[in-house]
């Protein structure tokens, strides 16, 4: 049940009978929105200006809201709309219609959150670090924000491939395959393939000209120049260069698995780039065979849409891109891999939609991707880069520099938010003991479950409570902090939630099967009866707009309405016992949407904290 679904539904067929164009009635609908100021209503209709000036009515707004007004329907849902000023339609919810809405929401599994009216399927490319070094901060947004949209849409009845391309075949182990032939430590190989590897890559683009340290592209720097060669040479099936790689692979995915397991991120599917290897032959002579592409100075291209190929950053801003997709030594680019992996996968899941959550910095290359996709003859699946700022230092306030290996790896960042989660934990437990409130010893693995989900869920909250499209500063005592907007704070409510049931030595299961009656007798009551109501809302607008900080900002004004009614309105010691009944079915409520919430973020709740 989407309060502003159902809202919107009854200004329909008025809207409908007032709008001399039929075809803007969803735009005037669309500017039904959750009132700013809460003394106004619970909602506002703001289209009555845009309706007047369509009517040839610019200056009797407010008379175009009154009659949009006298035309809507009688209903149970809303106290009698207010016209304010030029023409603000004010609606306020019937305390009436909130407290028989949420009976039906308890015994809700979904909370309210209805299924896609139109179900689609889709493929979200995540993570999809280089395999051959640890993971460090730069690979954090992509995997986080991509697991959790995977969550919200699946959440919603959607059809969702999370498919971690993995970077295993391409420039970056030609930069190995050199390194090692000519700087490799055997010894500290045998120790640790994986660190030694890391180093020989920092190694080698260390040596890269500073003008010149892109990894693709043509060259006339003889070190990348020598790391190109032997990428070419994996590419066209080099016995040594193949074993090499072979000997390379085990090593770099098993350091991935602990580290996804740690973030509660479950990949469905991890194809690398060698996976496609033997289809970009392929994608070359079809694209040949239909006319697209071309042989230009031994390379074959894709030129742009008039036929030229650019050369200045400016020429390549057009609306279509050119493209290279084999290089004059022979060699694939990054584009053929990807124009056959679009391909494998609407062979393989037929998708409506392909979603890549990947950096800003290569939206020209997903420009140019979709673009040849689109020429290709997948014009009508979506594609969309879901393009996201970088993290960014917290004394400098610069980007990690994650290429010269400057970037902190993610399995330290973690544990320094674990360590932290401990403290915040140890601090909590004090000060309850402090203030007389009975606690209850835990063991090792119990304490060591729970600062785990502190430190991890805070530094996945607060990366996803960003916009994911601006930059952020990572800042470990900040993201565990208890008080504001973070996953401890939200953590700690749910775990607020939950003692005053063990207090009270409740079974919250009758409050799922047989919700009371809600009684709204405060103000507060009602404001979080509002916010519990609105939680479809927040998921069908992240899921909408590809925009999981929705959700995080949803729970921050939860959180804040249930702090104001926890210091007003008394559960356990309620005037009443019907009184208590419904104070604990919000409690219970509140909890259960903050657990359902923090889910779909990929964040554990803890029962104590």
């Amino acid at each position: 049940m989407n309060l502003l679904t159902q809202i919107r539904s009854l200004f329909e067929p008025a809207l409908t009978a007032l709008a001399p164009d039929k075809a803007k009635v969803p735009d005037y609908l669309a500017a039904i929105k959750p009132a700013a100021n809460a003394e106004h209503g619970d909602y506002q209709a703001n289209m009555a200006m845009a309706l007047a000036k369509a009517l040839n009515r610019p200056k009797e707004a407010q008379q175009v809201a009154k009659e949009i007004v006298a035309a809507l329907p009688a209903n149970e849902m809303l106290e009698p709309p207010t016209v304010a000023g030029p023409g603000f339609i004010n609606l306020r919810l019937k305390s009436d219609f909130l407290a028989k809405a949420l009976q039906a929401v308890a015994t809700d599994p979904k909370l309210g959150v209805p299924p896609a009216a139109k179900p689609r399927t889709f493929v979200i490319d995540l993570s999809g670090p280089n395999v051959a070094k640890p993971l460090h901060v730069g690979h954090l947004r992509s995997t986080i924000i991509g697991d959790a949209l995977v969550r919200i849409l699946r959440f919603l009845g959607h059809r969702v491939e999370g498919d971690n391309h993995l970077g295993d075949w391409g420039t970056q182990f030609g930069i190995l395959l050199y390194g090692y032939k000519n700087h490799r430590d055997d010894a500290a190989f045998k120790a640790d393939p994986v660190r030694e590897l890391a180093r020989l890559y920092v190694t080698i683009k260390k040596q890269f000209k500073k003008e010149d340290d892109e990894e693709d592209g043509p060259t006339d720097d003889p070190i990348k120049k020598a790391c190109q060669e032997e990428t070419a040479k994996l590419h066209a099936g080099d016995p040594e260069n193949v074993a090499l790689w072979k000997l390379f692979m085990p090593a770099c995915l098993e350091m991935l698995r602990p580290i996804y397991e740690r973030l509660d991120v479950k990949i469905d599917h991890a194809l690398g780039e060698s996976f496609y290897n033997p289809m970009l032959p392929g994608v070359v002579e079809d694209m040949l065979a239909r006319g697209i592409a071309s042989e230009s100075k031994g390379a074959i291209v894709i030129p742009n849409a008039k036929g030229v190929v650019p050369r200045t950053e400016e020429e390549q801003k057009k609306e279509e891109p050119p493209a290279i997709i084999r290089k004059r030594d022979g060699a694939f680019t990054y584009t053929t891999t990807d124009l056959a992996t679009i391909k494998y996968r609407m062979d393989t899941w037929k998708p409506d939609a392909m979603l890549y959550v990947v950096g800003a910095p290569q939206a020209l290359h997903f420009k140019t991707l979709f673009a040849q996709a689109r020429r290709w003859g997948y014009a009508a699946v979506e594609f969309q880069h879901l393009q996201f700022g970088s993290m960014l230092e917290p004394v400098t306030k610069k980007k990690y520099s994650t290429s010269g290996g400057g970037a902190p790896e993610l399995d330290t960042l973690l544990n320094d938010a674990a360590r932290l989660g401990r403290q915040r934990f140890e601090e909590s437990v004090a000060e309850r003991r402090a203030h007389g409130h009975e606690v209850s010893d835990l063991d090792t693995t119990e304490v060591s479950r729970i600062v785990e989900a502190i430190g991890v869920g805070a530094v996945k909250y607060a990366d996803l409570c960003q916009n994911r499209t601006t930059d952020y500063v990572f800042d470990v005592e900040k993201m565990t902090s208890t008080v504001g907007n973070t996953a401890t704070y939200m953590q700690y409510a749910y775990a607020r939630c939950r003692a005053i049931f063990r207090k009270g030595e409740i079974d919250e299961a009758r409050f799922r099967a047989s919700p009371p009656p809600v009684l709204v007798t405060h103000a507060a009551e009602r404001a979080l009866a509002l916010q519990l109501l609105r939680f479809p809302e927040a998921v069908e607008n992240a899921a909408a707009e590809y925009l999981p900080h929705l959700i995080t900002a949803y729970l921050w004004d939860l959180a804040k309405s249930y702090s104001v009614f926890f210091e007003n309105c008394p559960v356990l010691k309620a005037e009443t016992p019907e009184l208590k009944d419904s104070r604990l079915l919000l409690v219970d409520l509140v909890g259960r949407v903050i657990k359902q919430a923090l889910d779909l973020l990929g964040i554990r709740v803890v029962e104590r904290m």
